[in-house]
């Protein structure tokens, strides 16, 4: 498997947008995040998280079509990259139109951090200070009601990716909020801190 520097290469061949680069960085550190809880592979499953949305830019995939274009097409290109099916079927899977099972901890893991990651980093934009560092669990919980705040972020699989791990809602927030806190000024939500 490659190293996170050839991981970061890739994404950004792919990937010109600063908001998609960031959005990949948030999930990594969330998926890195529940791989030191674990105690899992924590470079596997980071560079898989790094990697989940590489090809969107070039293949978006509007129609959900299973084998063609987001993320099937980049599963191809990392296949030939000799990147680990482990990681290929978590990026298939985080995509439910893609028909493939998340049987793996990487696989609810990847799906789970994935929206709210997003959604995250809109609760921390509308903050005065831009800081993930000012965003708090208890407020995310309020913020997932409002179907008109961050529309474009799937609140039926936040919900269902916290269910697939097991892990409390709240909690599962949390764990996501420190992670992304780590690397704040990365993302662009460092505020003052």
């Amino acid at each position: 498997m490659s190293n996170r520097d050839d991981a970061w290469a890739l994404l950004c061949e792919y990937t010109q947008s600063e908001s998609l680069r960031k959005h990949a960085l948030a999930v990594e550190a969330c998926v890195r995040g529940y791989a030191r809880k674990a105690g899992a592979n924590e470079d596997l499953w980071g560079i898989t998280a790094l990697l989940h949305d590489f090809d969107y830019e070039r293949w978006p995939n509007a129609a959900h079509h299973p084998t063609s274009e987001h993320p099937w097409q980049g599963a191809q290109i990392l296949r030939e990259r000799g990147y680990p099916e482990e990681m290929i079927h978590a990026i298939l899977g985080h995509a439910d139109y893609c028909g493939v099972l998340r049987v793996s901890p990487l696989d609810h893991t990847l799906f789970a951090c994935d929206e709210l990651a997003g959604f995250l980093t809109a609760c921390a934009l509308i903050r005065p200070s831009k800081s993930i560092h000012d965003v708090e669990a208890a407020s995310v919980r309020k913020r997932l009601k409002d179907k008109a705040f961050a529309r474009g972020v799937s609140r039926d699989d936040v919900y269902k990716g916290a269910e697939e791990l097991g892990v409390p809602l709240e909690e599962h927030i949390a764990l996501c909020i420190e992670s992304m806190r780590g690397i704040a000024r990365h993302l662009g939500l460092g505020g003052g801190a």
